[in-house]
C-alpha cells in the first residue's frame, strides 16, 4: 500500500488540512475529527485502493485493516502537518489544544445517551491494551499446544518462561486498567496506577471476620457487605477506583494551594479513595459481577444452552459495528481471574466466523472486481479473527449478507454451547486473540468442539449468504 499516495487522497477528500481538527488511529482505523462532516466525500474515500470501508459521523473512521492503520497515520501526519491528536485552525496551522475543553465538548457531542458514553469510556480504556492481550494470548496458546502435545513438559524451564511471558498481562491487569482509567478521565495516570492496586492489596486478606464470630466483615467497625478479599469486585472495581481517584484529585486540587499541590493532592487522593474503595466500591462491583455472570453465563449460557449461544453470537456483530463490544472485555478478564477461562468468547468468536462465511459466498457470486479485491484484502485476516474489515467493506454497506453472517454465527454459537452442556464447560485461558488463533486457548482439551463451531459458522454463513443474503444489484450500495 502507497500510504503517502493514500493520505494526500485522503486529506483533500476529507476537505483538507483546515477540515481536520484531529486524528488518531485504532487497530484497524484511521480516525478524523472534521470541523465539517459534510465537507467529506465519504463515498468518494470508500473507493479509495486500500480503503475497506469508512463511517462517517462525529469521527469519520476510515477502515483500512491490522497494520495498515499505524502506518497510515504515521503517514498522514507527514502528509497533512499535524501530529496525530493536535488540533489545526481554519488556516491549517497547527494550535494549542485547550484539552479540558476539547474533552468536554467531544464528549456532550457524542455521548447521546449514558449507556453509550459508558461504552466508549470502556473502550478507550481497553483498546490501548489490545497488542498486549494478542502478544501474550499468543505465546499462551504456544504454551497450551505444547503441553497438549507433551504432557511432562510442565518441568522444562523453557516451557516455564514461556507461561510466565504468557501471564504478564493478566498479573498486572489492574494496574494497567487504573493507569488507563485516570489517563481517560483526566487524572494522574500514576494515581489510576496505584488506585488499580488498592482492590487488589495482600493486606486485605487479613481483615478477619467480626469479634462476635460471624461471617460479616468489618473494618474500622464500619459493616462491609460481605468477605473484604483481595480483588472482590475484580476489573469493575478497578475502573471505579480510578475513576473516583480522578474526581477525588480535581476537586482536591481546586482547594489546595500551588505550593502544597505536590503533598496534599496525591495524599489525601489516595486515603480517601481508598476508604470508600474497600467499604463501598469492592462490594459493590463483587455484587455487579455477580449479576452479570447470572444473566450471561448462568441463565444465557447454562439455562438457555443452545438458543442462547445462538442469540449471544447473533447479536455481537451488531455490538462489533457500534464499537460497544470492548464493554465485555473487563467481563471476560474477571470470568479468566475467576474460574480460569471465559466462556463467553469461543461463543462470541463465532460472529467472526459468520463474516467470513459470508464473505466466501459473495465471492463466488460476485463478478464485481472492486468487491473481489476488499474481500481477497479482509478475508485472511477474518480468519484470524479480525472482522471489522469486513463488516465495513462487505456485509454492512451490502445489508443483507450483515443478516445472514449473524445468523450463520449463531448456529456456531449453537454448536459450542452444546458443547459446553456436553462437556462440562470449557472456555478461553486469554483474550486478545479469536477466530483460528483462540484455538490454542481453549481450556479443558475441548478445543475440537471450538473448531467444530467455527465450521458450522463458515458453512451456514456461506450458505444463508449464498441462497439468500446476496444479488448482484447490492453492488451498487458501494458507489
Amino acid at each position: 500500500m502507497d500510504y503517502k499516495k493514500l493520505s494526500e487522497e485522503i486529506l483533500e477528500l476529507s476537505g483538507g488540512a483546515g477540515n481536520v481538527t484531529a486524528f488518531t488511529n485504532c487497530m484497524t482505523r484511521l480516525r478524523l475529527d472534521l470541523a465539517d462532516q459534510a465537507a467529506a466525500d465519504v463515498n468518494a474515500i470508500k473507493k479509495l485502493d486500500g480503503v475497506l470501508g469508512a463511517v462517517p459521523g462525529e469521527q469519520l473512521q476510515i477502515v483500512v485493516g491490522p497494520g495498515h492503520a499505524t502506518r497510515l497515520r504515521d503517514a498522514f501526519a507527514t502528509v497533512s502537518g499535524i501530529k496525530p491528536g493536535a488540533e489545526v485552525d481554519a488556516d491549517g496551522q497547527v494550535k494549542v489544544r485547550d484539552v479540558a475543553a476539547e474533552t468536554r465538548g467531544k464528549v456532550k457531542a457524542r455521548q447521546t445517551t449514558p449507556i453509550q458514553g459508558l461504552f466508549r469510556h470502556i473502550g478507550n480504556i481497553f483498546i490501548p491494551i489490545i497488542p498486549g492481550f494478542i502478544a501474550c494470548g499468543l505465546v499462551s496458546a504456544i504454551v497450551n499446544i505444547w503441553k497438549m502435545i507433551d504432557g511432562d513438559v510442565t518441568a522444562n524451564p523453557w516451557f516455564l518462561a514461556l507461561a510466565g511471558l504468557g501471564g504478564i498481562l493478566g498479573g498486572a491487569l489492574n494496574l494497567i486498567t487504573g493507569h488507563n482509567t485516570a489517563k481517560e478521565f483526566g487524572g494522574s495516570p500514576i494515581m489510576g496506577l496505584v488506585a488499580g492496586a488498592v482492590p487488589y492489596m495482600p493486606a486485605l486478606a487479613g481483615i478477619a471476620a467480626a469479634a462476635d464470630g460471624s461471617s460479616e466483615a468489618k473494618l474500622l467497625n464500619i459493616p462491609v457487605f460481605g468477605a473484604i478479599s483481595p480483588a472482590l469486585g475484580g476489573i469493575i472495581g478497578v475502573i471505579a477506583t480510578a475513576w473516583l481517584f480522578t474526581v477525588i484529585e480535581k476537586w482536591v486540587r481546586k482547594r489546595v494551594p500551588a505550593a502544597l499541590d505536590l503533598f496534599v493532592v496525591p495524599f489525601v487522593t489516595l486515603i480517601i479513595g481508598a476508604v470508600v474503595c474497600i467499604l463501598v466500591i469492592m462490594p459493590v462491583s463483587a455484587l455487579v459481577m455477580k449479576g452479570i455472570n447470572w444473566l450471561l453465563i448462568d441463565f444465557a449460557l447454562e439455562k438457555g444452552g443452545v438458543f442462547g449461544g445462538f442469540l449471544l453470537a447473533s447479536f455481537f456483530l451488531p455490538l462489533v459495528m457500534l464499537g460497544i463490544h470492548q464493554g465485555l472485555t473487563p467481563i471476560h478478564a474477571q470470568l479468566i481471574a475467576d474460574v480460569g477461562y471465559t466462556q463467553l468468547l469461543p461463543v462470541l468468536a463465532m460472529a467472526g466466523a459468520g463474516q467470513v462465511g459470508m464473505a466466501l459466498a459473495v465471492w463466488a457470486k460476485t463478478k464485481n472486481d472492486r468487491l473481489k479485491k476488499i474481500i481477497k484484502s479482509a478475508l485472511p485476516i477474518g480468519f484470524l479473527g479480525i472482522g471489522e474489515p469486513l463488516i465495513y467493506g462487505v456485509s454492512l454497506p451490502l445489508l443483507y449478507p450483515f443478516i445472514t453472517a449473524c445468523a450463520g454465527a449463531g448456529f456456531g454459537g449453537a454448536f459450542v454451547a452444546l458443547g459446553m452442556q456436553i462437556t462440562g464447560g470449557f472456555g478461553a485461558t486469554g483474550m486478545g486473540v479469536s477466530g483460528l488463533l483462540l484455538t490454542g486457548l481453549i481450556s479443558n482439551g475441548q478445543w475440537l468442539w471450538y473448531v467444530g463451531g467455527l465450521l458450522v459458522s463458515y458453512i451456514m454463513g456461506f450458505v444463508l449468504t449464498f441462497f439468500f443474503g446476496f444479488k448482484e444489484k447490492m453492488v451498487e450500495r458501494l458507489a
